[in-house]
């Protein structure tokens, strides 16, 4: 068994002084740490239990689908109100989904789907039997 001691997502943008103002500004990550220096520097963001590193530069800007971000917050009406005022590509406003929770979605500079996630109260996560 391999014992993880952290984790992070490692996102090589293709522009990273473009992605690092989207996340450290507009979408107000804290910063967990810096590295290196110039244009391909490293940011490290905190996400609640985890990380987003982005450091280096990609050839061209990603288009996988197969990966997507998926942060949990305390209200998803409220952030979408708060980044579609600051221009965030907003691909799909927030809704309850079957399953119960209240989703939206975005996108980042680079394209990549990004899922705000609230747990609503009546939701069975939010109980422990």
């Amino acid at each position: 068994m391999v014992h993880v001691l952290s984790s992070r997502i490692l996102l090589r943008p293709a522009d990273p002084e473009r992605s690092r103002r989207f996340y450290g500004e507009t979408l107000a990550l804290p910063v967990y740490r810096e590295f290196g220096t110039g244009p391909e520097r490293g940011t490290v963001y905190f996400l609640g239990g985890g990380y987003l590193e982005v450091s280096g530069r990609a050839a061209a800007a990603p288009s996988s689908p197969s990966v997507q971000l998926w942060l949990q917050v305390a209200d998803v009406t409220a952030a979408y109100e708060e980044l579609s005022g600051r221009g965030v590509e907003v691909l799909r406003p927030p809704r309850r989904e079957p399953w119960g929770l209240i989703e939206m979605w975005i996108a980042d500079p680079d394209g990549h789907r990004i899922a705000l996630v609230e747990v609503p109260a009546d939701h069975p996560l939010r109980y422990r039997p």
